[in-house]
C-alpha cells in the first residue's frame, strides 16, 4: 500500500449552499477552519506512507477552498507535499481577490478552477449563485495579473429556464476569456434537494433538449480550438497551448483508474484494492483525529473484476483508446460487435494490440454505449 501519486484534499466550507448542491459542504463556521486544517494535516500524517515520494498531482476541492480563512489556507498549502505536475484549487469567483490570488501563487498553486456556471444573471439566480458575471470576469483578470496561466471554468447547461441562445451566450462569453480549460456539465439536481422540489417540472421538460445542448457545447468549443478530451472536459489543443498538456491531470488520474488518496470529510480514496469513504460528519472527523485516530469511514473492497469494469467505463470517457488486453473479461464482445456495426465504436490494432475508442457519435451517447459494452 504505497506509491499513490494523486492526493485530493476536501475543504467543505462555503459562504452559502446552492439549492442543487449535494456535495459535502458546511456553511460558514469560520471559527472551525483552524481545527479542520489541524485534522486534515493529522489525517495526512497518518496516511503519508500511502503516498509516493513524488506526488504528481494535488487537488483542493470543496466546498469553496478560497472561502477558507487565508491564514489557514496558507498553512495547509505550506504543509502539503510538493506536487510535481499540478496543484489545483477550486474557487468561486466572488472569493478571488488580489490577495487571495497572490497567496495561491506564492504557495505553489499552478491551476485554478473557477465555478462560473453561467453568465446569465437570471440563471445564476435560479442556481442560487452569489457571483455575478462581472465577478467572474474580474476573477479571471485578477488571476492573470497574479501570473496564473492555467485557468479552468466550469459551466452548466440544462438550467431551468435556459434557452439555446442562453447557452450560446455562455459559451461565447467563456471563450472570450480564453481559459486554458473548460468543464461543461449537464445540470444534475439530485432527488431530495430543494432545487428539484422547486424546479422539478422544468427539469423534466428540458430532458429532450439535453443531447442537442451537448452537441452545441462540443461543436462550439472544438471550433474555438479546444480539444474534447473527456466527455465533459475541454482544453486548448496543442497548437494553441504552445505544446503544453492542459488537460486536468489530477482528474486524468481518476479516469485512467489510478489509485488516489483523499483526506477530509466525505473524501474518497482508492488505495490497494479498497475504496474508502470518510464519513461527512465534521465534529466526528475533528474529534477522531484530535485523539490520534483515523477518521470514521466506510471501506469497500474492490476486486479485480470491479477494477477492470471501472477501468473500461472511465477509459471510454476519454479521447484516447482503451487497450483491450487491459480490460479483459469486462468487455462484452457481442455488444462490441453490435456497436462497431452501428458506427459507435472503432477497434484498431497497433503495437499494444487491439484498442477500442468511441466514435464521435458514440461519444455523444457515451454513458449508454459504455454500459452496453461492459459485461455484467
Amino acid at each position: 500500500m504505497s506509491g499513490v501519486r494523486h492526493l485530493y484534499v476536501h475543504l467543505p466550507f462555503c459562504a452559502h449552499r446552492c439549492g442543487y448542491c449535494d456535495f459535502v459542504t458546511v456553511v460558514g463556521r469560520r471559527g472551525q477552519h483552524a481545527a479542520y486544517v489541524d485534522a486534515v494535516l493529522a489525517e495526512l500524517a497518518l496516511e503519508r506512507h500511502v503516498l509516493a515520494e513524488n506526488v504528481e498531482t494535488i487537488f483542493l476541492g470543496g466546498g469553496t477552498p478560497t472561502f477558507m480563512s487565508p491564514r489557514e489556507l496558507e498553512r495547509l498549502l505550506a504543509a502539503l507535499p510538493t506536487a510535481t505536475h499540478e496543484l489545483s484549487v477550486e474557487a468561486n469567483p466572488e472569493t478571488v481577490t488580489a490577495s487571495v490570488a497572490s497567496l495561491l501563487r506564492a504557495s505553489g498553486v499552478t491551476r485554478v478552477s473557477l465555478g462560473a456556471q453561467s453568465f446569465q444573471p437570471r440563471l445564476l439566480e435560479v442556481l442560487e449563485r452569489q457571483a455575478t458575471p462581472d465577478d467572474l470576469r474580474r476573477a479571471v483578470h485578477t488571476l492573470r495579473d497574479a501570473g496564473f496561466d492555467n485557468i479552468s471554468l466550469d459551466l452548466v447547461y440544462g438550467i431551468p429556464g435556459q434557452s439555446a441562445s442562453d447557452l450560446e451566450g455562455d459559451l461565447a462569453e467563456a471563450v472570450e476569456l480564453e481559459p486554458e480549460h473548460l468543464s461543461c456539465y449537464e445540470l444534475e439536481a439530485k432527488p431530495g434537494t430543494r432545487f428539484t422540489v422547486a424546479h422539478g417540472a422544468e427539469l423534466e421538460r428540458q430532458v429532450e433538449a439535453m443531447e442537442g445542448y451537448f452537441e452545441r457545447v462540443v461543436d462550439t468549443l472544438t471550433a474555438a480550438g479546444y480539444r474534447w478530451y473527456e466527455t465533459a472536459n475541454f482544453c486548448l489543443d496543442g497548437k494553441r497551448a504552445g505544446g503544453r498538456d492542459l488537460r486536468a491531470l489530477h482528474n486524468l488520474g481518476y479516469w485512467r483508474g489510478r489509485d488516489y488518496l483523499g483526506v477530509g470529510i466525505g473524501a474518497v480514496s482508492t488505495v490497494g484494492g479498497e475504496r474508502r469513504r470518510n464519513l461527512p460528519s465534521l465534529p466526528r472527523y475533528v474529534a477522531a483525529l484530535a485523539a490520534g485516530a483515523p477518521p470514521p469511514r466506510e471501506i469497500e473492497p474492490i476486486d479485480e473484476a470491479t477494477h477492470v469494469r471501472e477501468l473500461l467505463m472511465l477509459g471510454l470517457r476519454l479521447d484516447e483508446p482503451v487497450v483491450l488486453a487491459d480490460v479483459g473479461d469486462a468487455l462484452d464482445r457481442d455488444a462490441l460487435a453490435r456497436m462497431v456495426e452501428l458506427g459507435l465504436v472503432q477497434v484498431t490494432t497497433n503495437g499494444r494490440g487491439e484498442e477500442l475508442r468511441l466514435t464521435r457519435r458514440g461519444r455523444f451517447l457515451g454513458g449508454g454505449v459504455a454500459a452496453d459494452l461492459t459485461a455484467v
